[in-house]
């Protein structure tokens, strides 16, 4: 299959982050595009405003007429989130269209570039980030499809400074639904391996043997960036030719010395057998986005970017919205919002707020995302939220999800060990933050629609700092 072949381009659910990079690369390319989504966000109207075409409810009707009458030129891409009974869908299925996933479409268009794909159960989007920012930085030819919304270019997609040249395309590797196996990377980058998905996996050994597919899939001669914590199994199928390069915060082929927080920054030096690089200044708190950072410049320096130019990357680097993203810090509570969905990222970021910030108040709104995952690990949800003076649970966000028996937001309220814990509602969470002053730091962390409150809650801490709209 070769999109050459297509003229129009439909998506079913094309408010999806990782969708909507790829919505915004075919209008880059000159296709019309067209979308549905259930919600209206402010990535949507995003969209909309740079002129792709959006309805929000599921009717054969609304699909354009350019794709009825060109049924044989039209491409259909489809989110895996997208219902089995949408009716929009079933149409389409039954009158003969081109459907394909988004990872699908995602391969076809890597297949012919030098790739670097980042994979893990979760830091896939802060490094993929770092990786397409050090690049574009340092004047390398570079795409990037990313799973947020990059500061330093204020969007989910990176477009080649050169479309007719060869180009290196940063991606990032969604374990989600096997996504990531539609891709056959030249460098990979695996952050992680925590079980999560297991509504798709079943178990942790399945998901482990699915990273090895992926793992396995690197290109001969090609490079394998691969964090000390992921499980050793997933390299039993990893082609010869395939250099392993092993980092970590310390102790590894490539590590940080000399790490030190002063306010945001973290000051660490590279130590690397590719070589070292003295003096990093990384903007973006966290012991893990240091992690991060490690797995990136590693592939920068694979792909011939310079250590002067990495060093400028780092220091220029701003972040992913909604990765520890500070709304408002220019009074008490300093006010700091997060994406953490899953219960390793929400131990790193706590811990990393707990160093940056020792003795003071902490409260952390949590709304747990799917029920799957809540039921899954409850326990370890709430081992992570232990760790702050106050716990504020909203129910669980659905997302894809059908409500499971007996599972709700009290399944890990239940087990948190912490001196103060209960369960509210959004509306709740404005009336107790308009009549709360006890707290030093507030932090919002989710994946759902908790992203919805970050306006109003800085509105009312009366904080001056920008928060994106899309």
């Amino acid at each position: 299959m070769k999109l050459e072949a297509y003229k129009y381009i439909y998506f079913l659910g094309i408010g999806g982050i990782g969708m909507s990079a790829i919505a915004r690369w075919f209008r880059s390319q000159g296709y019309p595009v067209w979308g549905y989504d259930k919600t209206e966000t402010p990535l949507t109207q995003t969209l909309s405003a740079e002129g792709i075409q959006i309805h929000y409810d599921d009717d054969i009707k609304n699909i354009p007429a350019e794709v009825i009458e060109n049924k044989e030129a039209t491409l259909v891409i489809l989110t895996p989130a997208i219902p089995k009974e949408h009716q929009e869908w079933h149409y389409l299925q039954e009158q003969g269209y081109t459907i394909k996933k988004r990872s699908e479409v995602l391969g076809l268009i890597t297949q012919s570039a030098y790739t670097v794909a980042v994979a893990g159960t979760h830091g896939k989007t802060t490094t993929s980030s770092m990786v397409a920012h050090l690049l574009h930085q340092a004047g390398v030819n570079c795409s990037a499809f990313l799973g947020g919304i990059a500061v330093n270019f204020n969007s989910n997609l990176v477009l080649a400074t050169d479309s007719t040249a060869p180009q290196t395309v940063v991606v990032e590797a969604d374990e989600y639904d096997r996504s990531f196996l539609r891709l056959f990377p030249d460098i990979a980058i695996v952050t992680s391996s925590d079980a999560d998905h297991l509504d798709i996996y079943g178990n942790k050994e399945e998901l482990i043997k699915s990273f090895g597919d992926f793992i396995s899939q690197i290109r001969p001669n090609g490079y394998l960036i691969l964090n000390e914590q992921v499980d050793s199994r997933v390299v039993a199928k990893i082609d010869p030719s395939v250099k392993i390069i092993r980092y970590a915060f310390e102790n590894s082929q490539v590590s940080a010395t000399g790490v030190t927080a002063a306010g945001r920054t973290f000051t660490f030096s590279l130590q690397s057998d590719l070589g070292n690089i003295p003096d990093l200044e990384l903007r973006v708190p966290g012991f893990h986005n240091v992690e991060n950072m490690l797995a990136a410049a590693t592939a920068a320096q694979l792909v011939g970017v310079t250590p002067g130019q990495i060093k400028a990357g780092v220091k220029t680097y701003e972040g992913v919205h909604r990765r520890f993203e500070y709304i408002v810090d220019n009074n008490k509570p300093i006010f700091i919002d997060d994406y953490a969905h899953h219960p390793g990222e929400i131990d790193a970021f706590i811990r990393s707020l707990k160093a940056l910030y020792p003795g003071k108040k902490l409260k952390v709104i949590f709304q747990p995302h799917l029920y799957t995952r809540t039921r899954d690990f409850a326990d370890e949800f709430a081992q992570s939220l232990s760790q702050v003076d106050e716990v504020a649970l909203l129910e669980i966000y659905p997302a894809r999800e059908k409500p499971l028996p007996g599972v709700t937001a009290q399944l890990i309220l239940d087990k948190i060990n912490g001196p103060k814990k209960y369960i509210i509602s959004k509306e709740e969470v404005l009336k107790s933050i308009k009549n709360n002053n006890d707290i030093d730091i507030l932090a919002t962390v989710g994946a759902g629609d908790i992203d919805t409150l970050v306006k109003p809650i800085k509105q009312i801490l009366g904080g001056q700092n920008h928060v994106p709209e899309a």
